[in-house]
Formats: C-alpha cells, sequence, structure tokens
C-alpha cells in the first residue's frame, strides 16, 4: 500500500470478511481522500459496521487488504490506532461516570501529554455544550448531549482521520443537525470524516459516497453524480387520498390484462411511499403521468397533483437495490 497516493488517508482493494460460510463484505475496493466527509450508505446489516471495523484495526480481513493513514490494516493495526478517532454504533462512555471523569479516562486512554489535559478537557465541554453540566453523570444527559460528548472523547487527541458509526441513529432532528455542524467544522480543519449512515438524508451532507449492499459496493461518487448518473429512469410525486390503497392499485396493473397494462405497466419501473405521497418510477414520465391519473382515478382515488421531481437520495439508492436484485436473482431461482 506504500505507493498510493499521498492524498488518499484511506484506501482498501477488494477488502473481504467472512463469518464461518456467511460472506459479510464483498471485495470492496475504495478510497478516501485527506480532509473529506465520505459517507458510507447502506441499510442494516449491508457490512457497513463489519467494513468500519476492519478500517480501525478491530477486526481482521479475511481477504484483500487496505490502509488508513499509510498504516496496513493487516500488520499495523496499534499504529491506525494511534491516528484515527471512533465513535461507535453503540453509546461508548460510562454512564456512571460524570462528564470530567468521562474525558480525563479517554485522555489517558490516548496518552495526551499533561500540559495538553486541560485545554482539551475545555475544548470538548465548550464544543458539546456542557459547561453548566459537567459534573452531572453521564447517565443523564439527553441522546443529543451523550452524543456530542462521545464525539469529544473520540477527538481528544486530534486525530486527523474519524470514524463515525452511525453516529447519528436515534437522536432528534435539532441533534443531527448540530452534529453535523460539528462534522462541518472538523472537515473544515483538514479532518478526514469517513461516516456509515442509513439515513439517505444525511448523504447530502457529504462530499462523496459509497453505497453498500449485502456486502457489495454498489455504486460510488458525488451525491449529485450518483443521482445523474445511477438514475438511468424518472421520478413521479403523486399525491392522493390513500396512498396505501394507490400502490396496491399500481402494483395489480403487472397483474392484470387490459388497456392500461399496455398503457401504463410497461412504463412502470417501481413505485413507494414517500412522506404524505409516493414517488413512482417510470420509463417516461410525460406519458406514464396521464396513464397513472387514469389508473389511480378509475379506482375511486382522487388525486390532487402527479409531477416529474428530481430523484432524492432515496429514489437513487432504492434504484441501486432494486437494479442489484435484478441482476443477482435468489439462490432458489438460481437452483431451479
Amino acid at each position: 500500500m506504500n505507493n498510493e497516493p499521498n492524498s488518499a488517508a484511506v484506501v482498501v482493494r477488494d477488502l473481504e470478511r467472512r463469518f464461518g460460510s456467511f460472506l459479510a463484505v464483498n471485495r470492496l475496493s475504495f478510497s478516501v481522500g485527506k480532509g473529506e466527509i465520505f459517507g458510507f450508505l447502506g441499510p442494516n446489516g449491508a457490512g457497513k459496521s463489519t467494513t468500519i471495523r476492519m478500517l480501525c484495526g478491530i477486526l481482521a480481513p479475511t481477504g484483500g487488504g487496505g490502509a488508513v493513514a499509510g498504516f496496513d490494516i493487516r500488520t499495523q493495526a496499534e499504529q491506525i490506532k494511534e491516528h484515527i478517532g471512533y465513535m461507535s454504533q453503540r453509546f461508548s462512555l460510562y454512564e456512571d461516570l460524570t462528564v470530567e471523569e468521562n474525558i480525563d479516562f479517554y485522555s489517558g486512554i490516548y496518552g495526551i501529554p499533561k500540559e495538553r489535559k486541560r485545554a482539551r478537557k475545555e475544548w470538548v465541554i465548550e464544543m458539546a455544550g456542557l459547561a453548566e453540566r459537567r459534573r452531572a453523570p453521564t447517565g443523564t444527559l439527553s441522546g443529543g448531549w451523550k452524543q456530542r460528548l462521545a464525539l469529544g472523547c473520540a477527538i481528544l487527541h486530534e486525530p486527523p482521520i474519524l470514524f463515525l458509526d452511525e453516529p447519528t441513529s436515534g437522536v432528534d432532528p435539532n441533534s443531527r443537525r448540530r452534529f453535523w455542524d460539528l462534522i462541518y467544522e472538523l472537515s473544515g480543519q483538514g479532518v478526514t470524516v469517513f461516516i456509515t449512515t442509513h439515513y439517505m438524508d444525511e448523504a447530502e451532507h457529504c462530499d462523496r459516497l459509497a453505497m453498500i449492499y449485502q456486502g457489495e459496493l454498489i455504486a460510488s461518487g458525488t451525491p449529485q453524480s450518483l443521482k445523474t448518473e445511477a438514475m438511468t429512469n424518472e421520478i413521479l410525486e403523486v399525491f392522493c387520498d390513500r396512498p396505501q390503497d394507490a400502490i396496491e392499485a399500481i402494483e395489480r396493473t403487472e397483474r392484470t390484462e387490459g388497456t392500461e397494462r399496455t398503457e401504463f405497466s410497461s412504463l412502470l419501473l417501481g413505485a413507494a411511499l414517500f412522506g404524505n405521497g409516493l414517488h413512482v418510477t417510470v420509463r417516461d414520465a410525460a406519458a406514464a403521468a396521464p396513464a397513472l391519473h387514469r389508473l389511480l382515478g378509475g379506482q375511486g382515488h382522487h388525486v390532487s397533483r402527479i409531477e416529474p421531481i428530481a430523484p432524492s437520495m432515496e429514489d437513487v439508492f432504492v434504484a441501486l437495490i432494486e437494479r442489484h436484485d435484478r441482476s443477482h436473482p435468489p439462490l432458489a431461482e438460481v437452483l431451479r
């Protein structure tokens, strides 16, 4: 890995991890530039946490390799740990210790010099907004405060690379926004941020993305490039009464014969609930919109609006998963 460009903070090549016969991570290859906010997206169970644990030197790969901060993930795990911050999916602080005691504990773990400990402690307390709660037991803090305190403890030693594994899972929207403000601030200071998430809206905040599904890398690029290049179809946003019933009506068109089947079903690629409406993926929005309006009207639905929209990151991810599933049939079908 020593021949990788200096601009790469993280490099992986054909990274693999097996647990017995189960392949959790399947030959992943990508790189992360220094100072980037790199999003690692995928549903729960996709292999995100397993990958991040290998990159942090916590779990050994069973195939392939990589480098983090220039150190080999197979042979230099201890050196990697000295150059990274890691915030795990589970809350990693001691709830029976106070805020200050947790910071002091992690200062010792990271070997922060005595002359720097006080300044770093005050920085964490200020960053987390915990000046008035510095002596409170950590277990009494709200989810957002715990999250910011955990982030502060992860970067006490000012590492150049920060790994965040589902850091905003289970916290309120305001806390998520504030947490992302902190991520932007760190990136602006040159810190590389590698963040795993299953929140598609958070993908918009990243410089680049890698999408993982069933242990495989199914797409990578900037948020905008994924929207324009990965989405070869169009999205109709539909607002009508009884949207769940409307989805069932749309899906039934694939199992029926007649005029609507030839007019609309040949254009239909998928439909999903999205907020108070539907997102319907089609081949030709101009032709599909009036046909869909007639279909739903004929089923007794009041349609207030059908219009083409730019795809969201969630639309992109759903389309990529469906494309992957079509090209990777279940084992039962393969053996049939």
